[in-house]
C-alpha cells in the first residue's frame, strides 16, 4: 500500500469525509424524491421507508468493509479478527436485548430509555476488540444521522408527508411535536441507527478484512 495508507496518516476525519458527503447527497435525493412522489421501489414515503432502494442504510455494510480494510492494511487492525468478530456478535445480542427491553411487552418507568442505553452498550462491545474501527464507525454514524435528525425536525413540524415524518403504526396521533420528535426521530437516529452502523458495519468489515488478510501479519493496535 502507498503512504496514504500508513498508520500515521490514517485519521477518522479523512476516512469519513467523502462517505459522509455521499451519504448526505443520498439523504437529500431521497427527501426530494419523496416530496415529488417519485416511484417505488426507489422511494417510499411510508413509515420506515419501506426498504426503498435510495437510502443510506445500504451503505453501512459497504463502508464497514471499506473502513476495516483501510485500517487493517494501514496498521490499525485488531489484535485478533476472531475476537473482533466475536465481540461484534455479542454486541448484536446485547443490542437485540435492548430492543426487547425498550419496545417489547410490558410497561415500566424509563422502559424505552433503558432499552436505548442497553443498545448503546451493545455497540461499545466493539471498542476493546478494534478501537480504531469503533471510533471510525461512530464518527461516520453521527455524520450520517445528524443530518437525518435535522431533516426530520422540519419534516415533522411541517407535516411533509415523507417517511421522515411518518409515525410508526400505533403511535398516538395526539402526541405533541417535541415528544413525537424525541420518540420517532432524535433517539432512533442518534442511538439506534448509530448502534446499527457500528455493529453491522463492523461485522461485515471484520469478516471481509479477516478473509482478505489471508494469513498476512496485521500490525495490531496497542
Amino acid at each position: 500500500m502507498g503512504d496514504a495508507d500508513s498508520a500515521s496518516d490514517i485519521s477518522v476525519s479523512r476516512l469519513i469525509l467523502v462517505p459522509a458527503v455521499i451519504t448526505l447527497g443520498i439523504t437529500i435525493l431521497r427527501l426530494v424524491g419523496e416530496l415529488r412522489h417519485w416511484p417505488a421501489p426507489f422511494f417510499n414515503a411510508t413509515a420506515g421507508g419501506g426498504f426503498a432502494i435510495v437510502g443510506i442504510v445500504w451503505l453501512v455494510p459497504i463502508l464497514g468493509i471499506y473502513y476495516a480494510l483501510r485500517l487493517s492494511r494501514g496498521g490499525q487492525g485488531p489484535k485478533s479478527f476472531g475476537k473482533a468478530i466475536g465481540y461484534t456478535v455479542l454486541g448484536l445480542v446485547v443490542a437485540v436485548l435492548g430492543g426487547f427491553v425498550g419496545f417489547g411487552p410490558g410497561q415500566f418507568f424509563g422502559k424505552e430509555a433503558l432499552g436505548y442505553v442497553i443498545m448503546a452498550a451493545g455497540a461499545i462491545w466493539l471498542f476493546p476488540a478494534w478501537p480504531s474501527l469503533f471510533k471510525t464507525l461512530v464518527a461516520y454514524g453521527y455524520a450520517a444521522r445528524i443530518p437525518v435528525a435535522i431533516v426530520m425536525f422540519f419534516a415533522i413540524s411541517g407535516k411533509w408527508g415523507t417517511h421522515y415524518d411518518a409515525p410508526p403504526p400505533g403511535f398516538p396521533p395526539d402526541t405533541g411535536f417535541w415528544a413525537t420528535y424525541l420518540h420517532i426521530a432524535l433517539l432512533p437516529q442518534l442511538v439506534f441507527w448509530v448502534m446499527f452502523t457500528v455493529l453491522v458495519g463492523a461485522l461485515f468489515g471484520a469478516i471481509v478484512a479477516a478473509i482478505a488478510g489471508g494469513g498476512q501479519k496485521v500490525t495490531a493496535e496497542s
